[in-house]
């Protein structure tokens, strides 16, 4: 969907907590822990900050972060599976 845009529950539907080289991500709304790896943290941050499309999140992880894999198909993976986890939605 080209002109999707991702965004993350409201800031006070998710606790976060870094832990090593995993966050650990509380969601309220579900009652459900996640375990996740770079990059999802840092995706998840960028959208809480507000709404992005997927090219403007791509610039803005591109600027923070060193990317080891920055291209579209992998920033969609990963939303995808964000999405999935419930921790992301597209709207």
């Amino acid at each position: 969907m080209e002109d999707a845009v991702y965004r993350a529950p409201p800031s006070d539907g998710l606790l976060i907590a870094p832990l090593d080289e995993f966050t650990a991500v509380y969601n309220r709304a579900s009652g459900i822990t996640h375990l996740l790896t770079e990059p999802a943290p840092q995706i998840l941050v960028a959208v809480q900050a507000g709404a992005w499309s997927l090219d403007a999140l791509l610039d803005r992880l591109g600027r923070d972060y060193d990317l080891a894999d920055g291209t579209r198909e992998a920033l969609t993976a990963r939303l995808d599976e964000l999405m999935e986890a419930g921790l992301v939605e597209r709207v």
